[in-house]
């Protein structure tokens, strides 16, 4: 069982910037496909970032490419999501997530994932 606690939101203006970072524990973090997902008030969890195990592969929602960033430290098992130019539809609960059984291409779907942390605020105001 992996334990996920995320860390980092808050409330923010239009175009600040905020880091939410991540930490994993139990097994063997450098194996583990980690994402980040968000879920804005009375909508569906939705796809932000993935980064695979080896870090060759990172893939971003279209809504975010460009702003957003998402890295990972293996040797503190933390990943990190660096959010810049942030705007109000950004506002949702972010949550972490671990593939901790699959090895090949990362995947999209909040299905495919095992293990997930509590989630953190973001709101980001106009």
């Amino acid at each position: 069982q992996v334990r996920v606690i995320e860390s980092g939101g808050g409330s923010v203006q239009t175009g600040d910037s905020l880091t939410l970072s991540c930490e994993a524990s139990g097994g063997t973090f450098s194996t583990y496909h980690m994402a980040w997902f968000r879920q804005p008030t009375g909508k569906e969890r939705e796809f932000v970032a993935v980064r695979s195990w080896s870090g060759r592969i990172i893939r971003y929602s279209d809504s975010v490419k460009g702003r957003f960033s998402i890295s990972k430290d293996n040797a503190k098992n933390l990943v990190y999501l660096q959010m810049n130019s942030l705007a109000p539809e950004d506002t949702a609960i972010y949550y972490c997530a671990v593939d901790s059984h699959y090895r090949g291409y990362p995947r999209f779907g909040f299905a495919d994932y095992d293990s997930w942390g509590q989630g953190t605020q973001v709101t980001v105001s106009p």
